[in-house]
């Protein structure tokens, strides 16, 4: 899409609309109007009250840029290169998975149980769930593990964005924490098996990264990584939270409950799915 200088608020993004809806994009309008304002600056009332103020003709070739790159199956969080979060405005690009509303009921979850102490994100991405904890919670210390340098990298400029005192370690799984030494363990591992990896839809598969997303061959081997290597980790009584797939939450809780693991439940997301597992280590020895 290359917009004519001089076109008003008004017809650029019609033109845009018309783009995103020829690409087959869902709610054409209003995607057009996101792109917009995330990536302007604009208020949104401010298409509403100045529809017919003119674009520049670098204003217009930049959002026309955006139009093109999200008519072509980029995730509209890459384009504008920011997502939400609870309460948080994160950087959000390929180096990292896409935070995901589901994923936020995981931290309320962790707050009601251990709102205090040391506690380790192992797989944080963007920092989503390090962050959250560390701006909603009062923790000692929350530690950001991730296996990929570049997404270490995008989670420290999120925790310089925020304000949030997160310590970033580059590790595999709980490698690279301390027996013993956390309150709690959260995490929201890649689950999916490779065959469910390869059919989804394009506009995941091709652009957010396959290490966040494949858990082995059967979507499996980093949650029970997690269950095993977590009760080392953890001080007694310390708690075990993960995102899982709802598919198999009632074998992820079979594992945990083999392991060891004491109060061992399963709690639903916001849509009603068995999403999340919750495991305590036990006091004894």
């Amino acid at each position: 899409m290359r917009s004519e200088a001089g076109l008003s608020r008004r017809a650029l993004l019609s033109q845009a609309a018309d783009v995103l809806k020829a690409a087959g994009i869902g709610a054409p309008r209003r995607e057009a109007r996101r792109l917009w304002t995330d990536l302007m600056g604009d208020p949104p009332d401010h298409l509403v009250l100045h529809p017919e103020e003119p674009v520049s003709a670098e204003r217009g070739w930049a959002y026309g840029t955006a139009v093109e790159h999200r008519a072509a199956g980029e995730p509209l969080a890459y384009v504008t290169g920011w997502t939400g979060f609870r309460h948080l405005i994160l950087r959000c690009d390929p180096r990292a998975l896409i935070p995901r509303p589901e994923t936020e009921g995981l931290v309320d979850l962790v707050l009601a149980r251990v709102p205090i102490g040391r506690i380790a994100d192992v797989g944080t991405g963007t920092g989503c769930l390090a962050l959250s904890l560390a701006a909603e919670g009062s923790y000692a210390q929350v530690l950001a593990v991730d296996l990929s340098a570049s997404a270490l990298e995008l989670a420290g400029e999120n925790a310089r964005g925020v304000g949030a005192r997160v310590s970033l370690v580059r590790g595999d799984c709980c490698a690279p924490l301390r027996q013993a030494s956390f309150d709690a363990l959260v995490s929201n591992p890649p689950y999916l098996s490779a065959g469910e990896y390869a059919s989804l839809d394009p506009s995941v598969r091709n652009w957010e990264p396959a290490l966040a997303l494949v858990g082995g061959a059967v979507g499996l081997e980093l949650t029970a990584r997690l269950l095993d290597e977590g009760r080392a980790v953890l001080r007694r009584g310390g708690w075990l939270a993960l995102e899982i797939d709802c598919t198999r939450a009632a074998e992820c809780a079979a594992r945990a409950g083999a392991l060891g693991w004491s109060e061992v439940a399963l709690h639903a997301d916001l849509f009603g799915r068995e999403r999340y597992l919750l495991a305590r280590r036990s006091d004894a020895p």
